[in-house]
C-alpha cells in the first residue's frame, strides 16, 4: 500500500456528490468500504495516491483538484425545464452535461479570441412570438425542406444543416460502455451561445423522437433559452403542465415537421387505422404519437378517435419493439459465436465523432493540425489518443 496523501476533504465529498454517486457506489470504484470513504470525506483519514486516482477517474475530475484549499468554481447547472415529477438526473446525465459544457466553453472562447462573427439567429425570437414565424425562419436559415428531404435519414440532414450554420450537435446514448444514458431522465439539452451554440441529443431513443428533439432544441437556440429537456413530443400531460419554454419549443417543432397547412390537407383516410397513421407519420419522419397529438391539437380528430388510434399505435409499437429486441439478441448471439477476428459492430470512431459532435471534432482537428492546439489538449477534448486522430477524421460526415 502506498503512502497516504493529504487532500481537502470537502472537495472529495463535493466531487462525489456533484457526480450524483452514493458512498457505497463510489467506494466500490476503489474498492474500499463505504465507511473508509466517509472517513476520507470527513478528513479523519486519507487515501493513497492510487486510491485517489481511481476516485478522480470515477468522478471525472482531475487529480489536482483534490489538493486545492477551497472548492473550485464549477460549470453553472443548466436550467431544468423538465416537469417537477421528472426523475433526478443521474451520474450519466450529469457527466454528459459537464462534457458538453467543457467543449462549448472551449469553442466559444476560441471563437471570441479569433473575432468570429456572432450568430444572428441565436435569440432572434422570444416566447411572445408566433411559433409559426419561428418555424419558417428556422427552415429558411438552415435551408432545409421538411417536405422533401435530400438525405435518406432526415435526422442526419437536420444535423448537417445545423452544423453548416455553426450549431454544434452532439449525439450519444452513453458516457462510456458501462455508463448509459436514460431517455426518461433527459432527451436533450441546449447551450444557446451567440458564438458556439451546442445541442445534445440522447440517441437512446428511435430516430423519429430524436428528430423531434433535434428541432425542439433548435427552437431553444432561436429563443436563446439554454436548458434541459425531457418530455419532448408531449403537448399535454395529465400529471403536470409543461414549462412554457418547453411548450413553445414543442409548438415550433410541430409546425416545422408537421406544418398546419399540410396537416389540414389530409383526408379522413389518414386516420383510418394505426397503419395509415404510421405511414403518414413516416412520410413526415415523426412518430405516430407525435402525428396523432398534432392532429388532435388541430382538431382533425376527436378525442375518442385519438384514444383509439393511440392505443392501436402503442400496441403495434410494442410488438415491433419486441421483434426488434429478439432480432438484436439473435444477432448478438451469432456474433458471440464467431471468432473474435470475424466479429463486427458499430464503428467505434464514428460513435465517438457523433458523441463529441462532428463539427466540434473538425474544429479541434483544424486547431491541432494548424499548430494552435497542443496534442495533450486536443487528445483531452476529443477523448482519444493523438495516434487515433486519422481514424477519427476518416469517419467525419460519412
Amino acid at each position: 500500500m502506498g503512502d497516504k496523501v493529504v487532500i481537502t476533504a470537502k472537495i472529495l465529498k463535493w466531487a462525489r456528490e456533484s457526480a450524483r454517486m452514493s458512498l457505497v457506489d463510489a467506494a466500490a470504484k476503489v474498492p474500499v468500504d463505504a465507511v473508509k470513504l466517509q472517513l476520507w470525506e470527513e478528513g479523519t483519514n486519507y487515501p493513497t495516491m492510487a486510491q485517489l486516482e481511481k476516485l478522480a477517474k470515477a468522478y471525472r475530475r482531475p487529480v489536482a483538484i483534490f489538493f486545492l484549499p477551497e472548492l473550485p468554481l464549477d460549470f453553472q447547472p443548466l436550467q431544468d425545464f423538465r416537469n417537477k415529477s421528472s426523475a433526478k438526473l443521474g451520474t450519466a446525465s450529469v457527466f454528459i452535461i459537464r462534457e458538453v459544457q467543457q467543449r462549448q466553453a472551449w469553442t466559444s472562447e476560441i471563437f471570441k479570441e479569433n473575432d468570429y462573427q456572432r450568430l444572428d439567429f441565436v435569440g432572434r425570437y422570444t416566447l411572445s412570438d408566433d411559433p409559426k414565424v419561428v418555424a419558417r425562419d428556422m427552415i429558411q436559415t438552415l435551408a432545409i425542406d421538411p417536405t422533401r428531404y435530400e438525405h435518406s435519414n432526415p435526422l442526419l440532414e437536420w444535423i448537417r444543416k445545423a452544423e453548416a450554420r455553426g450549431i454544434f450537435v452532439c449525439r450519444t446514448s452513453f458516457v462510456h460502455s458501462r455508463l448509459k444514458l436514460n431517455s426518461d431522465e433527459m432527451q436533450g439539452f441546449t447551450i444557446a451561445d451567440n458564438f458556439a451554440p451546442f445541442i445534445f441529443i440522447n440517441s437512446e431513443d428511435w430516430d423519429a423522437p430524436q428528430l423531434f428533439t433535434m428541432v425542439h432544441e433548435l427552437a431553444h437556440v432561436w429563443i436563446a433559452q439554454s436548458g434541459i429537456s425531457n418530455e419532448v413530443e408531449v403537448y399535454q400531460n395529465s400529471k403536470a403542465e409543461l414549462h412554457p419554454v418547453e411548450a413553445f419549443c414543442n409548438s415550433v417543432a410541430a409546425e416545422v415537421l408537421m406544418p398546419e397547412i399540410v396537416m389540414r390537407q389530409l383526408t379522413t383516410t389518414a386516420f383510418q387505422n394505426d397503419q395509415s397513421v404510421f405511414l403518414h407519420a413516416k412520410k413526415m419522419a415523426v412518430s405516430s404519437f407525435a402525428f396523432l397529438i398534432r392532429a388532435l391539437k388541430l382538431g382533425l380528430i376527436e378525442n375518442n378517435r385519438y384514444i383509439k388510434l393511440k392505443k392501436e399505435a402503442d400496441e403495434g409499437f410494442r410488438e415491433y419493439a419486441a421483434k426488434e429486441a429478439e432480432h438484436m439478441a439473435q444477432l448478438k448471439a451469432k456474433m458471440k459465436a464467431l471468432p473474435k477476428e470475424e466479429r463486427s459492430g458499430p464503428n467505434s470512431y464514428l460513435l465517438l465523432a457523433n458523441k463529441n459532435g462532428q463539427l466540434f471534432t473538425r474544429v479541434v482537428m483544424d486547431a491541432f493540425r494548424g499548430g494552435t492546439l497542443l496534442p495533450t489538449e486536443a487528445s483531452r477534448l476529443l477523448s482519444t489518443k493523438v495516434n487515433n486522430f486519422s481514424k477519427l477524421e476518416a469517419v467525419l460526415y460519412i
